[in-house]
């Protein structure tokens, strides 16, 4: 049976099986040992309404952002663990399949300063796949900049110095490169690296200390590329292995460790500079396939969407020690 399809019989694509949490509240989680510590809920959320969040971004005042992987919805998570739907993206045509995952998939998200948000959409159709924005205020997102139908974009990242966004593309092994303001998707970095193996391939992104930071989830494997002086992709390195099923990602602090969300172990691993790595936090701690990390300060924030486990799509948040 291959990848894909063990992965939608678990749950990914559909959720009418699946256990229904009613109430979105705060609680208590395990308090972790070591560099991470101090486990607690910031949302339960509802998976009948299709509530399984794949990626996040941080709002000031402890919320967040979220986007809902298959019901094409972004969505707000207040600081006290209300889930509130911001807009739903529009449906691709009937018999429309995206690449992979067949239904619509609502990926990465990043947010601006002054509170725009971005996000990944791929639908296998020419006039919805790329990236799109929400303005602040606004309820009408829209896409400014297209990707091809054949792409899935899925991990996104903003360099706010330069205004560009990058977007991982999970089907075709590729980096995109767009502007924030909107226009032509430059391929920004492809290599043997970023492709898929069976599943999907480049899949979290950030940039960081000079470079684009990429994992791919079917190699396991965690990736620097190196912003050259004119903005181009300068040689790729390998910084870590032995990460099989690793989604997003987020660093720690101003040296290269970093949090990596393992999604079917349900499990984050510390990933150090030196690319060795252990493991931090399991389900015992709350973890439901744990999707996607965002970091502020000394506190991370864990997405799990619960797509193996089918049970409880929830926001973890637990302080981290920088650099450990």
């Amino acid at each position: 049976m291959s990848a894909a399809k063990r992965w939608s019989q678990t749950g990914l694509l559909a959720t009418a099986l699946a256990v229904s949490l009613t109430a979105t509240v705060t609680g208590a989680a395990t308090a972790a040992a070591g560099p991470v510590s101090d486990g607690r809920f910031l949302a339960h959320l509802n998976m009948t309404d299709g509530q399984r969040p794949e990626n996040i971004a941080l709002e000031p005042g402890g919320g967040a952002d979220v986007t809902f992987a298959f019901s094409r919805q972004v969505a707000r998570i207040t600081a006290d663990g209300r889930a509130q739907v911001l807009v739903t993206l529009p449906a691709p045509p009937a018999g429309s399949a995206t690449p992979v995952l067949t239904s619509p998939f609502l990926g990465g998200i990043v947010r601006a300063q002054d509170g725009t948000l971005y996000f990944a959409y791929a639908t296998g159709t020419s006039d919805l796949t790329g990236v799109w924005r929400l303005s602040p205020g606004s309820t009408t997102p829209q896409r400014i900049a297209a990707l091809p139908a054949d792409s899935l974009p899925n991990g996104l990242a903003l360099d706010g110095r330069s205004g560009l966004l990058y977007a991982a593309d999970s089907a075709l092994g590729t980096v995109w490169r767009v502007p924030a303001g909107g226009g032509a998707p430059t391929r920004w970095a492809t290599a043997a690296e970023l492709r898929p193996a069976g599943f999907l391939g480049a899949n979290g992104i950030k940039i960081h200390n000079g470079a684009v930071w990429v994992t791919n989830l079917d190699r396991g494997t965690v990736l620097r590329v190196p912003l050259t002086c004119r903005g181009g992709a300068g040689p790729l390195e390998t910084r870590a292995t032995g990460l099989v099923d690793i989604d997003d990602f987020a660093f720690t602090g101003a040296d290269d460790t970093l949090l990596a969300a393992i999604n079917k172990e349900n499990e984050v691993a510390l990933v150090r500079p030196d690319g060795t790595h252990s493991v931090v936090l399991t389900a015992a701690d709350g973890l439901q396939n744990p999707t996607s990390i965002a970091i502020r300060g000394g506190t991370a924030y864990i997405a799990s969407g619960a797509y193996f486990t089918n049970t409880d799509p929830n926001v973890l948040v637990v302080h981290v020690a920088p650099g450990k």
